[in-house]
């Protein structure tokens, strides 16, 4: 191995999640924050959690109510033939 190219390894790294969980792992930084760990996650804890960041739920049916009655407006519509030249 070469010398002085490894980043300071952290023995006693310590992870804290944002629900207040604390673990305590090997890393190259000393601190790390998490959103969610093994204690919160809705695959380990059984519990449905909806997270919703920046309401993507709403802008995606605000998007599909404005396609729709687009699609409406332009079914009643005849379609105009393009003139080749």
């Amino acid at each position: 191995m070469k010398k002085d190219i490894h980043p300071k390894y952290y023995e006693k790294a310590q992870i804290q999640c944002a629900c207040g969980n604390i673990i305590e792992a090997g890393s190259t930084t000393p601190d790390l924050k998490v959103e969610i760990c093994s204690a919160c996650h809705p695959l380990y804890t059984g519990k449905q959690k909806f997270i919703d960041k920046a309401g993507r739920v709403e802008k995606f049916r605000a998007r599909l109510a404005k396609t729709e009655a687009r699609q409406k407006a332009t079914k009643g519509k005849a379609k105009t033939a393009r003139k080749k030249r």
